[in-house]
């Protein structure tokens, strides 16, 4: 692979003008698919194989008059302080409301809470249902904006009106200015990192490009493969991040060439073929867990999944070709000044240089390994530990900030109608043939008498009377654990039931669907561990020739991830500097949280372990002392990985600003876990471990070395096509200052 990817970055250097201009092409041809392609579908949510879906997908069936997706606004009215919303004046009030909801664009019908008993049993509250012909993401500005006036004008008549649903405006979020604010940090890092504003310039230029054609290419797909518009949130966050760093690892290394003697285009192409090939086995990495969420079986986290693995893939691509293209215009320019007028072909090293501080911190770990090792798990552990409360749910109106017309709906219903009347169960009642309506008051009667259920409702059969529907109110609410008792009992004790009056009884809404949604990732967490971590397990066996080396990186990832969603306990469900982090309601963790980090941290994981490990590998290879190797992978890495890290951290951080709640804790959680993993695993535990396993961590049985293809990841076999002296391998800083005590 080495030795392919050397010559493909020469010739990529050779012909830049042909390569930049292909991707210009790309990156135009991918703008104007976008422009020109039908408008993504709306979003939807499915889980193919649960009871939750099954009632869904009869309701569209068997009621398609009433779309079971169709925005909805519940407009709760409450009477002022000492009066009765029955009251003849307050009622005109609230007839009048109705009347206009009603008139509103877009709008199938309206339940009058006069006629459909909707008022609370002290008679001083009510609601409305306002239900339209399409769905929230569907409903305009105007739509919504109308919705608000309805409100304020009924807020003027001396009533206390608010309103919960998709249908009712959210608080608009930053538009772009979360990505805005990652990309100037990374500009920082990099100026910093490199001492020149074209190498910091070209791999945020480079990144652009490849988060532009794959969003691009996402939208132009959507109507085609049925994207929604938050298919592409998970490629922006993930694309930028990869991209940035990918190019880093390629523009480091074609300097560290340089400043060892190399001309531009030799210099190229060794870059490319040695930080090239752990570019493509960490971008590997990456796609094998994005592509790995498809296992959850969960339409949306598999669209995502695999839009954000093929945004990774266009970074790879980008990396590997336009880099040493960009490279070629600008052989000098991506040097620091002080450099620029050495003469290419002499080495630029200074052998009486100050070692750098990840040298220094190399051979610290390397004299304490023992301490830095114990430090790191417990200092990691302690942190992991709020995970063990881990609380999972979707997010509701519950969880809005206390000040928004969305939760001040919520908590008054709640406190007129009871804690589980903001998460009623809808009971689908299904029968061969006719007689539903009858048979589904045999089941009402049942569920009555479960404990928990407060109040069921007369079925609502359709015209073939072969399915009806009813409503339970729980006596808890949604996010409630004893909620999901109940829903559960209910469904395991209404078998008797249902061979009684020959029909099949499904519990679905939305608390339902929370509670077989996290079952459904409850199902899926352990074949998805093991597909991924047992396929990055194997590659990068083939990348580091060893078995301990990969086991060390596998449960250097886990002991993150738990750090992190550790951390995201504390803040988003605890409260602990919820304030900080802009958290106005702290509440259960989303129900895909957890799976989605492993998913997505792992990849980014393996990522810093294969651009550290791979130098260090190189170098032992290329003759070094297990000590030696270690050093030397931090002397020409550490500070790479670093920048790295701190970019790819701002990139993330950059979310935690946005108002969506999963957005934010998302960006949250990615940010976290990428500064544990790598600032305390792959900068502290990594070389711990590696000093105290010395030359046992490169072992590699015979007879699995045998069957293993060598992919030369490190360039051996390149540096010997090449004729270079000692292997190509970089002179080692101060050998004898090593401990003599590393095996």
């Amino acid at each position: 692979m080495a030795t392919f990817l050397y010559k493909l970055g020469r010739l990529a250097f050779r012909r830049r003008w042909w390569m930049a201009l292909i991707w210009v092409l790309l990156f135009v041809g991918a703008g104007f698919a976008a422009s020109a392609a039908p408008a993504a579908p709306a979003d939807t949510f499915s889980m193919p194989g649960t009871e939750s879906q099954k009632a869904f997908d009869l309701l569209d069936e068997r009621f398609p008059q009433t779309k079971s997706d169709g925005a909805t606004a519940r407009v709760v009215v409450r009477a002022p302080d000492g009066e009765k919303i029955t009251a003849s004046e307050n009622k005109a009030k609230v007839d009048k409301l109705v009347g206009a909801l009603g008139k509103g664009a877009k709008v199938s019908k309206v339940d009058d809470p006069f006629k459909s008993g909707t008022v609370s049993k002290d008679k001083t509250t009510a609601y409305a249902t306002v239900s339209y012909k399409v769905t929230g993401t569907e409903l305009s500005d105007k739509n919504k904006d109308a919705l608000d006036k309805l409100l304020e004008d009924t807020r003027k008549d001396g009533l206390t009106v608010e309103a919960g649903g998709d249908a009712v405006a959210t608080e608009q979020s930053m538009g772009g200015s979360a990505e805005m604010i990652g990309i100037a940090i990374s500009a920082v890092v990099l100026l910093i990192t490199f001492g020149s504003l074209i190498a910091a310039g070209m791999p945020i230029l480079t990144a652009l490009i490849g988060v532009g054609i794959g969003i691009s290419s996402i939208t132009a797909l959507a109507s085609t493969l049925e994207l929604s518009s938050t298919t592409s949130t998970l490629a922006m966050m993930i694309g930028l991040a990869v991209g940035i760093d990918y190019a880093l690892f390629i523009v480091s290394r074609y300097r560290a060439e340089i400043a060892e003697g190399r001309e531009p285009e030799d210099a190229v192409g060794r870059a490319v073929g040695t930080a090239g090939s752990a570019v493509v086995f960490a971008g590997l990495t990456v796609v094998i867990a994005l592509s790995g969420l498809a296992v959850v079986n969960i339409p949306l986290l598999t669209k995502m999944g695999l839009a954000a693995a093929g945004t990774v893939v266009i970074a790879v691509l980008i990396a590997l070709t336009l880099i040493p293209a960009l490279l070629g215009f600008g052989r000098r320019k991506v040097l620091r000044r002080k450099d620029r007028k050495k003469p290419f072909g002499t080495s630029f090293a200074d052998p009486h240089a100050k070692p750098k501080l990840g040298t220094r911190w190399a051979r610290f770990v390397l004299r304490r390994p023992l301490v830095v090792l114990l430090f790191a798990v417990v200092g990691l552990g302690a942190i992991a530990a709020p995970a063990a409360k881990l609380e999972l749910g979707l997010p509701d109106e519950g969880t809005f900030a206390t000040d928004t017309t969305q939760r001040k709906a919520y908590d008054m219903l709640s406190d007129s109608f009871g804690k589980g009347f903001n998460g009623p169960l809808t009971v689908v009642v299904d029968k061969d043939g006719k007689g539903a309506a009858t048979a589904a008051k045999d089941v009402g009667e049942a569920l009555k008498k479960f404990n928990g259920v407060v109040s069921v409702t007369p079925a609502a059969p359709n015209k073939e009377d072969n399915t009806a529907t009813m409503t339970a109110v729980p006596k808890t609410g949604p996010s409630d654990a004893d909620t999901e008792k109940l829903v559960k009992q209910i469904r395991s004790d209404i078998s008797d039931v249902e061979s009684k009056t020959g029909t099949e009884v499904l519990i679905t809404g939305a608390t339902a669907m929370t509670i077989d949604f996290s079952q459904t990732l409850d199902d899926a967490l352990i074949p998805y561990l093991a597909l991924v971590v047992g396929l990055a397990f194997l590659l990068l066996m083939l990348v580091f020739r060893s078995i301990l080396v990969p086991l060390k990186a596998a449960l250097g990832f886990l002991l993150s991830v738990l750090a992190a969603l550790g951390a995201v306990v504390a803040v988003f469900q605890q409260g602990h500097l919820a304030s900080v982090f802009g958290v106005d309601q702290p509440g259960p963790i989303m129900s895909m949280m957890p799976i989605f980090m492993i998913g997505v941290v792992f990849g980014l994981a393996m990522d810093y372990e294969v651009f550290l490990v791979t130098r260090m590998r190189e170098a032992y290879v290329h003759g070094a002392r297990p000590g030696e190797a270690v050093v030397t992978g931090f002397t020409h890495s550490g500070r790479v990985v670093a920048a790295a890290a701190v970019i790819m951290i701002s990139v993330f951080s950059g979310f935690i600003m946005e108002n969506d709640d999963m957005i934010k804790m998302m960006g949250f959680g990615l940010a976290s876990a990428v500064l544990f993993d790598a600032f305390v695993v792959r900068m502290a535990i990594v070389p711990a471990v590696l000093a105290l396993l010395g030359k046992s961590a490169w072992w590699l049985p015979r007879w699995l070395n045998a069957i293993l293809p060598n992919v030369d990841v490190e360039g051996e076999k390149l540096h010997k096509q090449l004729g270079d002296v000692n292997g190509g391998a970089a002179p080692y800083s101060d050998p004898e200052r090593e401990l003599q005590n590393v095996r």
